[in-house]
């Protein structure tokens, strides 16, 4: 194609595809800058690599697959990124598992019974600004995979090769992950 049909056809694009790449990229990040800057790297890929669309598909297909490699990539990049030992997290951080030989809980450790008055607990805002905060507490690697697991339903063994884990060093960030949330919501919700 050359340029001067190109940018007419591009433009067109933006128009028709922006809000549905835009919502798709902010389902799966759940941040609203990151999600425009996906969506204008989606566009950007697209205009770059616009003589490679053949039309066998249709150009919204194609502009999800450049956005969903977009995701993919910003994702690995992340996961790659050493963590600090601030990053990996209070029970990580210990040395020591919660655990004793027998794997019940050690009496220091265990959860404290929540009394949960309130049936419609996910309908709180207050609740879910401290649940918030919690989720945004996690390091990076296990907020992703909660966050695959129980927002977008994914399957373990999908999640393990999107964060290039091993299913069981998956399994082991999920159990970290959700003992760190229960502490940290035994601290800001249920303690209060």
């Amino acid at each position: 194609m050359s340029n001067t049909k190109t940018l007419p056809l591009l433009e067109k694009w933006v128009e028709l595809y922006t809000n549905d790449l835009y919502a798709r990229a902010y389902h799966k990040t759940s941040d609203k800058a990151l999600a425009e800057d996906l969506t204008q790297d989606t566009f950007l890929a697209a205009l770059q690599n616009i003589k490679s669309f053949k039309g066998d598909s249709s150009p919204r297909t194609w502009l999800f697959a450049i956005l969903n490699n977009k995701i993919i990539d910003h994702y690995r990049k992340k996961i790659k990124t050493p963590l600090s030992v601030s990053q990996l997290g209070r029970t990580e951080g210990k040395g020591s598992s919660p655990f004793d030989r027998e794997e019940k809980w050690m009496k220091q450790h265990a959860p404290a019974p929540w009394d949960i008055n309130e049936p419609n607990l996910l309908d709180n805002e207050d609740f879910l600004k401290v649940f918030g905060l919690c989720l945004e507490d996690l390091p990076e690697k296990w907020r992703l995979a909660i966050h695959s697991k129980y927002f977008t339903d994914k399957k373990g063994t999908n999640i393990s090769q999107e964060l290039e884990i091993t299913t069981s060093n998956y399994w082991q960030i999920l159990h970290r992950a959700k003992l760190q949330l229960r502490e940290c919501l035994e601290e800001g919700w249920f303690k209060k």
